[in-house]
């Protein structure tokens, strides 16, 4: 699943630390789940979660457990571990005056792709059940596998977002599956985009098909009949900071100054969405099940003792990210 999907950035530098990725299982970690498996049976209007804490305090790490756990529990994931790249003008986009909105086509080729991928198994078993017509396509008629539909992105590039579209709401329709959208660097779909129009003014994220999309799970308009969505803040990127539209609802006891410009676009796709904190500080047998990773990898080549533990703990004050890179990290490099 991690090779389909693929990674954030600051994890697959971690991964790379030990001999096999690794990652520890918290109380946060069971809280998650529990409100997963409650998810599952509602739906995901009522469980639209924003992973919420610290740099550092392992936010994008949940995430992963949490698609992890629902790919062996017969759920349908679809993870996007970089929301930056959707926003950052890196992939090719058109404008379609059908829709008023700017395409991503390979964009969402590649995600159509990975989806089917890593949930073929599930996503074989349903079928189609409203006709998707295009311009210069033979229809997908109702009744029709959902595969089929799927692969058709692959050699019709300039049809994937429809076909993501589609397949979404097909995914949303059926309840035999729940279904996950997780979303990684969250906050850059409400950011300023790096897109351009044809007289180079900035392009607004919910002109975007992608982000729109997404952003419509996020904010209820569109729902899955059963399943989450699940989003994650990533305070690393600085030239995305938290936008005000988000820091109403994510922090209001922070509220941004009242003479602050909100894009009511932007206000409008935030509502109803739930923090779900994340710890600032690994607590002390969690930071004692990372540390017996390390020294059962044979990473250190000093003596391995209780107080060098104890005083990487107190170095790094708890927190998940500095107690790996500035505390057992930097033992290597003395």
């Amino acid at each position: 699943m991690m090779k389909t999907f693929g990674l954030p950035r600051n994890m697959l530098v971690d991964f790379r630390l030990l001999s096999t990725p690794c990652s520890v299982s918290r109380k946060v970690t069971a809280s998650l789940i529990e409100r997963l498996d409650l998810a599952a049976g509602n739906s995901s209007k009522d469980d639209r979660l924003i992973l919420t804490g610290p740099s550092g305090c392992g936010k994008s790490y949940l995430m992963l457990q949490a698609v992890s756990y629902c790919s062996i529990n017969d759920w349908i994931v679809l993870y996007i571990p970089r929301g930056q790249k959707l926003v950052d003008s890196s992939t090719s986009y058109f404008y379609d005056p059908r829709t008023q909105l700017y395409l991503q086509p390979v964009a969402s080729s590649q995600i159509l792709q990975r989806l089917l991928i890593v949930n073929r198994r599930i996503i074989e078993q349903l079928k189609v059940t409203q006709t998707v017509t295009f311009e210069k396509h033979d229809s997908v008629i109702t009744g029709a596998p959902l595969k089929d539909l799927i692969e058709i992105a692959v050699s019709e590039q300039h049809l994937a977002p429809t076909i993501l579209s589609a397949v979404l709401t097909e995914l949303g329709k059926q309840k035999m599956y729940p279904v996950l959208l997780a979303i990684d660097e969250f906050q850059t779909l409400y950011c300023k985009t790096s897109y351009r129009d044809q007289h180079y003014n900035t392009i607004r994220s919910f002109h975007l098909s992608l982000p729109r999309l997404l952003m419509e799970y996020a904010s209820g308009k569109k729902v899955f009949s059963r399943g989450a969505v699940l989003g994650a803040l990533s305070p690393t990127l600085t030239n995305y900071p938290l936008p005000p539209e988000l820091q109403k609802v994510i922090t209001p006891d922070n509220l941004p100054n009242p003479y602050t410009k909100l894009v009511p676009g932007l206000v409008e796709y935030s509502q109803g969405l739930e923090t779900f904190p994340v710890p600032e500080k690994l607590d002390y047998n969690e930071a004692a099940a990372l540390f017996e990773i390390w020294k059962k990898d044979s990473s250190f080549h000093t003596t391995v003792t209780d107080e060098f533990f104890l005083s990487k703990y107190t170095e790094s004050s708890g927190n998940a990210r500095d107690f790996v890179h500035r505390g057992l990290l930097a033992t290597l490099i003395t």
